[in-house]
Formats: C-alpha cells, structure tokens, sequence
C-alpha cells in the first residue's frame, strides 16, 4: 500500500499532463485552422514547440541535476503552462502567437521529459518497470482525447483552453505532493556536461533517430488535418488518438514482461519496421475510418520505440547527469525533430497533400532503420553499459 500511496501524485501528475497535452497535440492545429491559418503558417506556429523545446529541454533537465530536485522544477513550469497557455489562447495574429507560442512551450515542453526521468529513478528505487509509471501518462493522453474530442466537437474549438486549463490545474496539485527523486552525487557543474557531449555512442544513436522520430512528430503535427482532409470530424481525431494511446498503454503496461527479452536495439530496430509499414498504410488509405482502424500500430510503433530509446539512453548517460541526458534526447525526439517535421509537414500537405506527405514519412522511417541496423551491427551499438 506505501508503495502505491508513493507513486499516487506521480500517476496523477503524468496523467494529468498528457490529458492536458492532448488537447495541444491533436487539437491546436484545427484551432489554427479555425484562426484562418492556411497549412504553412500552421507548420510554422507547432515548429515554435519543438524550436523553444530545444533550449528548454536542457535547460531545465540542467537546472534539475544542479539543484537536485526534480519536483520543484516541474512545479515551476507547470505554473508558466498555466499562465503561459492563458496568454497564448488570447492572441490572434500570427506574429503574437508565434511570439506568445514560444514563451509557452518554454515552459511546458520540458513536463513531460522531467516526468518521466522522474519515474525513471522512482522505478529503479522501487525496482519496477518504468512502463508500469508511464502507462498513466497513456492513459490520461488517451482518456482526453476521447472525451475532449466530442466536447469540442459539440462546443467548438475555439474553446479548448477550457480543458486544457483543468488538466492543468490537476497537474499543479499533483506536482505540490510529489516525492522527489533522491540523489546523493555532488551538484553537477556545467563542465560536467562535457560527459554528454564527449559520449559518441549517445551522440550517434540521436543523430540517427532522428528519420524515425521526425515521421512520427509529422504525424502527431498532421494527423487531425489529414483526418478532416479526408471528411472527418474533431470527434473522429479524438477517437483515432484514443484508439492509438490505448494501445500505447497497453504496451507500456506490459513492458515488464516482453522488455528484457532482447536487446533494447532490437526492438527499435522493429518499432522503426513498424513505422514505415504504418506510414505507407495511412498513405493508402482514402477513409478515415481506416485510420481509426490501424491506430493500434501507435502502441506497437511509438509505444516500443519510446520504452526501448527511453531505456537505451539510461543506460549511455551517467548517472549525475540523469535529468540532462533524457532532456537532451527529448530535445531531439520532441525538438529538433519537431521543427523538420512542422515546417516541412505543413509545405507538403499545401502544395502535395496528406497522401504525399505520408509516403514521404514511411522512406525516412525505413532509412532511419537502416541506419539504426547497421550502428547495431557495428561496435558502438554493443556500448550500452556507461552509467557511472
């Protein structure tokens, strides 16, 4: 009973943001539309996520192992995704969104990151798997996009503030009765991270991703617009999300049983199969309805890839720089990542549509496996072991 008592605010705080960054996620862009936004400006206001995410990440994940204490740092950003997500909603020109844009994801992008390093180190204290915690964060992402995508449907979208600043407000609260992460290591100094920037195999594994993660931000980015390009509704977006979270939970539920089986490599080797199979599928595809059909391959797809990497990068980071290292490759995963995908993304689907667009994301998923293949195959895929 302690132990779930412990992880109770933990839960709560991971289900409670993801419910919130679902309305952001599958929402905003047909919020944008509904601002007379055409699909370029679109791809520019979600590049400004990834864009601020990139300084954000590390920053914050710094500012975490310096202080040694992750609660009050996700206290401090929560309290700027509340006011920041008020001031942004309010805006109505393109330059006041952008600018208002960057100051909000400031603060929120690195929630999610420092969440889960969170539960990373609870999980290890506890000795229980990382997926076991993070299933929450699926299931609140999943629960609201279900519910919030037939509320906006009936009200509006230009309400989604709404929602989002409920969940938001439940973030808060869950984040004041949080346990912090214990660590006994001396504060990390700035020259410290010269462990990260020195650490190839790291460097190596980001650089290569990149193909995979960047068709999977196209998605998140695209989906809802492809989704009504092809005659859905906000409804059928919140359903194809639902759909594909339950899935992801599922599988970090799970993790505990199917995760130790192999070497983490292979399975991101074949959640970046699973990727390009999926994106050529979704290319094909002429009904939305056969989106909502296929979003089980979400949690075969992301939900492994993201337990895999997540694990993979513990594993290739020190331990005093824990918070910066999984800030860094959130960095890469949900930034830089981010912004090819936003800005390209929102290009092709003006000029070539979601069909093209698609097609584009199942060649740069296979090229990414293929790389991720041979850096398996040769020695610095073996160098998984340098947490000390």
């Amino acid at each position: 009973m302690a132990r779930s008592e412990s992880l109770l605010p933990l839960k709560t705080l991971l289900f409670s943001f993801h419910a919130s960054n679902t309305v952001i996620l599958s929402f905003l862009p047909l919020y944008l539309q509904y601002k007379e936004l055409n699909q370029t400006q679109i791809g520019w206001v979600l590049a400004i996520g990834p864009l601020a995410s990139m300084f954000a990440q590390p920053f914050w994940g710094y500012m975490s192992d310096k202080f040694k204490t992750i609660k009050w740092v996700l206290f401090i950003c929560v309290i700027g995704l509340l006011v920041g997500s008020t001031l942004f909603f309010q805006m109505n020109t393109l330059i006041t969104i952008i600018l208002m844009g960057a100051v909000f994801y400031f603060f929120t992008t690195p929630i999610g990151a420092l969440g889960d390093s969170l539960a990373q180190r609870r999980a290890d204290d506890l000795n229980i798997a990382f997926g076991s915690i993070r299933t929450w964060g699926s299931i609140g992402f999943a629960i609201s996009s279900l519910v919030v995508g037939e509320i906006l449907a009936q009200v509006g979208i230009q309400y989604m503030l709404f929602p989002y600043l409920f969940f938001g407000m439940m973030a808060m609260v869950a984040t004041i009765k949080l346990k912090d992460a214990k660590v006994e290591s001396e504060p990390v100094r700035l020259k410290d991270v010269e462990m990260i920037i020195k650490n190839k195999p790291f460097l190596i594994f980001l650089a290569l991703v990149v193909f995979i993660t960047t068709s999977h931000r196209m998605n998140d980015s695209y989906m809802g617009l492809y989704i009504t390009e092809l005659g859905g509704t906000e409804g059928l977006v919140g359903l194809a999300w639902f759909m594909g979270v339950i899935a992801e939970a599922a599988i970090f539920a799970f993790a505990r049983f199917w995760f130790k089986k192999f070497h983490t490599l292979v399975f991101i080797i074949a959640a970046g199969i699973l990727f390009s199979l999926r994106w050529f599928l979704y290319a094909a595809i002429d009904d939305p309805i056969y989106i909502i059909a296929l979003q089980f391959l979400h949690g075969l797809t992301f939900g492994v890839f993201y337990t895999a990497a997540f694990e993979y990068v513990t594993r290739l980071i020190p331990k005093i720089l824990q918070a910066t290292g999984h800030l860094v490759f959130f960095a890469v995963f949900f930034g830089l990542s981010g912004i090819i995908g936003s800005l390209t993304g929102g290009v092709i689907m003006d000029n070539f549509g979601g069909e093209s667009l698609y097609l584009l994301m199942g060649s740069l998923a296979a090229i990414g496996t293929i790389l991720l293949t041979i850096y398996h195959i040769l020695p610095y895929g073996k160098q998984n072991k340098a947490r000390g």
